[in-house]
C-alpha cells in the first residue's frame, strides 16, 4: 500500500526533471534576442534561467529522497547516504570536465552540479522545517555576500573566470577555476546552493499529498509572482533602474530589455540596486526567489497531473528519468551541428532532439532499464554506499 503513491511522485518529479531538460535544450538552439532587434524570443521568456534553475530544485529533491524523504536518516545511514551522493557528485563533475572538452557555446551544468552536491551534503541530514530556514536564509543572504565579495576576487584572481566551461587543465589554476565556480562563473555555487535546498526542502514534503501539492502550487506562485512585482517597483517608482544605467555595464548594455533574457556577464557592481533586478542568471534575491517559486509551482503541477495517472506526462518523465544521458547526447549533438556549413536550421534541430529524446525515454522504459549514464552513476553511489565496488541491482 505504500509503495503507489510513492511511484507517482516520482513519476511527477521525473516530469518536471523532463520540462527542465526541454526547457534547457530550448536555450541552446534557439534564439534568445527576436532576429535585428533587443526583443526578447518567447524561448527567452519561458526557459531563460528558470529551466537550468528548476534542474537545480528537482535535483534538490532527488538529494532528499536519497536521504530518506520525510524521515531523514541517522548515523550509519546518512553516512553512506553522503558516501553515496559524494561519489555521485565526483562523476558527473568528470562528465562535465569530459564535455568541457567539447567544441560548444553552451554553459555546460554538470561539473557545477557535481559540486553543488557535495557543497550539500552537510545539509542532508536536515528535516523539512531546517531546509526551509536555510534555503529562505541563503536565498536572501547568499546575492548579499557575492555582491561584496565579486569586486575583491575579481581583483585578486588573474583572471577571475575560466572564460568557458570548465575542463581538466583548468585544475592548473585554480584560484581562477574555484572563483569562477563559486563566484564569478555562469552558475556560481555560493547562489545556486539556494535552489538545492529548496529542492530539499520540497523533497521532505509528503508530496503525494493533495493538501501538499496545492500547497507548494500556491507557495511557488506566490513566490514567483510577488520578486517580480517587487523587483518592478524597485527599478521603476523607487528609482534603481535610472541609478544601474548610470554605472560603468548599465550605460554599456542594453540593460531594459536584456533584463528579459539575462545578465550573465554583466558586472553587477558599483551600485547595491544591482539586487534590486530578478533578471534571469542574475543571482539576486529576487532572481532566485522567482526562479525557486516557478520550479516550485511546475513540480506541483506535474504532481496533481500525475496524481490518478502516473503516465499521463510520459513524453516528459520518461526523458525525465534519464536526463544525465540525453543532456550529454544533446551537448555532443549540437556541438556536432555548429560545425556543419551552412548552420542547420534551429526550430526542426530542436524538434528533432526532443522527438528522440522522448523515444529513447520511453524505449529505455518499455525495457526497464536505465540510461547508460545513469545506470554508471548510480551503480558507483550504489557501491560507495555499501562500501565495495561490485553491488547486485
Amino acid at each position: 500500500m505504500q509503495k503507489k503513491p510513492v511511484a507517482r511522485r516520482l513519476t511527477g518529479i521525473d516530469a518536471a526533471r523532463g520540462v527542465a531538460l526541454f526547457g534547457m535544450m530550448s536555450t541552446h538552439v534557439l534564439p534568445l534576442y527576436a532576429p535585428g532587434t533587443t526583443d526578447a524570443t518567447w524561448t527567452a521568456l519561458l526557459f531563460s534561467g528558470r529551466a537550468s534553475g528548476l534542474f537545480a530544485v528537482v535535483a534538490g529533491i532527488g538529494l532528499a529522497l536519497l536521504t530518506g524523504g520525510r524521515s531523514p536518516h541517522r548515523d550509519r545511514a546518512l553516512t553512506a547516504d553522503r558516501r553515496g551522493i559524494a561519489v555521485r557528485a565526483v562523476v558527473i563533475a568528470l562528465l562535465g570536465l569530459l564535455l568541457g572538452g567539447v567544441e560548444t557555446n553552451i554553459a555546460i551544468i554538470l561539473f557545477h552540479y557535481g559540486v553543488l552536491f557535495l557543497v550539500a551534503l552537510p545539509f542532508t541530514g536536515l528535516r523539512a522545517r531546517g531546509l526551509a530556514a536555510w534555503a529562505a536564509g541563503w536565498l536572501l543572504l547568499a546575492p548579499v555576500a557575492a555582491h561584496l565579495l565579486r569586486p575583491i576576487v575579481t581583483a585578486g584572481v588573474t583572471p577571475p573566470t575560466v572564460g568557458g566551461n570548465p575542463m581538466f587543465e583548468h585544475f592548473l589554476v585554480p584560484q581562477t577555476l574555484a572563483a569562477d565556480i563559486f563566484l564569478t562563473g555562469y552558475y556560481p555555487v555560493l547562489q545556486w546552493l539556494g535552489f538545492i535546498l529548496v529542492g530539499m526542502a520540497i523533497g521532505r514534503l509528503d508530496l503525494a499529498r493533495l493538501g501538499v501539492q496545492l500547497a507548494l502550487l500556491a507557495t511557488g506562485l506566490v513566490a514567483a509572482v510577488g520578486a517580480r512585482f517587487v523587483s518592478a517597483q524597485l527599478l521603476g517608482p523607487a528609482g534603481g533602474m535610472a541609478a544601474l544605467l548610470q554605472t560603468p555595464d548599465g550605460r554599456r548594455y542594453p540593460l531594459e530589455e536584456m533584463l528579459d533574457v539575462g545578465l550573465a556577464g554583466v558586472d553587477q557592481s558599483g551600485s547595491w540596486w544591482w539586487l534590486a533586478v530578478s533578471a534571469p542568471h542574475s543571482g539576486t534575491p529576487l532572481d532566485l526567489a522567482h526562479v525557486a517559486g516557478c520550479a516550485a509551482a511546475l513540480i506541483a503541477v506535474c504532481l496533481l497531473l500525475t496524481r490518478r495517472f502516473p503516465r499521463a506526462l510520459l513524453p516528459l518523465s520518461a526523458p525525465g528519468s534519464m536526463t544525465l544521458t540525453l543532456y550529454s547526447l544533446h551537448i555532443c549533438v549540437m556541438s556536432w551541428a555548429d560545425q556543419l556549413v551552412p548552420l542547420p536550421d534551429p526550430v526542426p534541430l530542436l524538434w528533432l532532439q526532443i522527438a528522440a529524446a522522448v523515444a529513447l525515454g520511453i524505449l529505455f522504459q518499455r525495457l526497464d532499464a536505465r540510461g547508460p549514464l545513469e545506470l554508471l552513476a548510480s551503480g558507483a553511489t550504489a557501491a560507495a554506499r555499501e562500501g565495495r565496488a561490485d553491488v547486485r541491482r
